[in-house]
């Protein structure tokens, strides 16, 4: 069975572009939290959306396991378009996975390509113990993926949830589990 955490990046910092935006003050202390729920862990490798923001939220526990991080430009979050983040433009999306705004990303193509990587992840990983860094977006696809019922309410639980670990088993590429460990409830915006 290989086991893979995704921890959904902690608070960060809206005032930076999207790739750049780092943790604000508070979501660097939050990473602590990340770092106490697996130091009784073992950790076989850590991969992580290319995006600061998710990265750093992983750092210090990679560390403390003296293991690199491997980023992959497929795990990063959707590309965003001009009015993109509201209520309404959340459900368009998630009621259609082909629509997307001008500029922006649709989830379905999220979806395909954080399930590209995930398959080169599982092939090279068998039986082992994996964190993975990610985004709200990204990961909320991933889970829609191996559960249909996974929708927008889904997402819009936990759209305030950072960081946020969940735990999902595979045996192959079958997903043979899930079950949530922890968050801290932070406003989406940093206001």
């Amino acid at each position: 069975m290989t086991r893979i955490y995704f921890v959904r990046h902690a608070q960060p910092d809206h005032n930076y572009a999207d790739r750049i935006r780092p943790l604000t003050e508070e979501g660097q202390q939050d990473t602590k939290m990340v770092l106490d729920f697996f130091k009784e862990k073992n950790v076989d490798q850590f991969y992580c959306s290319p995006y600061k923001r998710s990265y750093n939220t992983i750092a210090s526990t990679a560390q403390f396991f003296g293991k690199e991080i491997i980023t992959d430009e497929r795990l990063r979050e959707r590309e965003s378009g001009i009015d993109a983040n509201n209520l309404e433009m959340f459900r368009k999306r998630w009621d259609d996975f082909r629509y997307h705004e001008e500029g922006g990303e649709s989830l379905g193509m999220v979806q395909e390509r954080n399930m590209s990587a995930l398959w080169d992840i599982l092939a090279t990983n068998e039986d082992k113990t994996l964190v993975i860094g990610t985004h709200g977006t990204a990961l909320s696809t991933i889970l829609n993926y191996f559960d249909p019922a996974y929708n927008c309410d889904s997402f819009l639980r936990m759209i305030n949830w950072m960081p946020y670990i969940i735990e999902v088993d595979f045996e192959g590429k079958q997903c043979v589990g899930k079950r949530e460990h922890t968050y801290i409830n932070k406003p989406y915006r940093n206001k």
